[in-house]
């Protein structure tokens, strides 16, 4: 496996939707080691998800960590499409791997279904909450051009990684 360059906030690529995937295109080898890749990416730089174009590949998938516990696996989602199940909407904490030190409070829907793609082409349906559907939200938004910057309603909680966690990590319920 090899560790991939991250894209960083300002490339073009980060602005650009991602084409969706082909099933044919997903048991691809060279696709199977481009997701190999991510989660290994994703492991290096301490993220808790990755999305095709934040390593320079249009492409609609994203890796994360959906599941907690010390066993948990990242989950492969491509062509994802998200569904709100709740008009409930939570403002919490985000970063970015393309936007290294820096966080936010966005605003996301408290529950999601997500229907979408494994790494082996098969449909999933997935129905997440707090912490896990922000995650997917938010990786979902990559693929469509969208940083978490977007989304947020003020930047009057922008704060540096430093300052987060000495003055706001501890308030942090995700």
């Amino acid at each position: 496996m090899s560790i991939l360059k991250v894209s960083r906030m300002g490339h073009p690529v980060l602005r650009q939707k991602a084409r969706p995937l082909e099933r044919s295109e997903i048991r691809d080898p060279r696709f199977q080691k481009l997701l190999d890749d991510m989660i290994a990416t994703m492991h290096e730089y301490n993220g808790v998800g990755l999305a095709g174009p934040q390593v320079h590949e249009g492409l609609r998938v994203f890796v994360a960590m959906l599941d907690s516990g010390d066993d948990a696996e990242a989950s492969v989602i491509i062509n994802p499409v998200i569904t709100p199940l709740d008009k409930q909407v939570v403002e919490g904490w985000e970063g970015c791997l393309s936007i290294p030190e820096i966080r936010g409070r966005v605003p996301r829907a408290h529950k999601i279904v997500v229907k979408a793609l494994d790494r082996d082409g098969r449909g999933v349906e997935i129905e997440a909450e707090d912490f896990p559907a922000r995650v997917i939200q938010h990786e979902t938004d990559h693929l469509d051009g969208v940083l978490f910057l977007d989304r947020m309603g003020s930047m009057a909680s922008l704060t540096y990684l430093d300052e987060y966690a000495r003055y706001h990590a501890r308030d942090n319920d995700d």
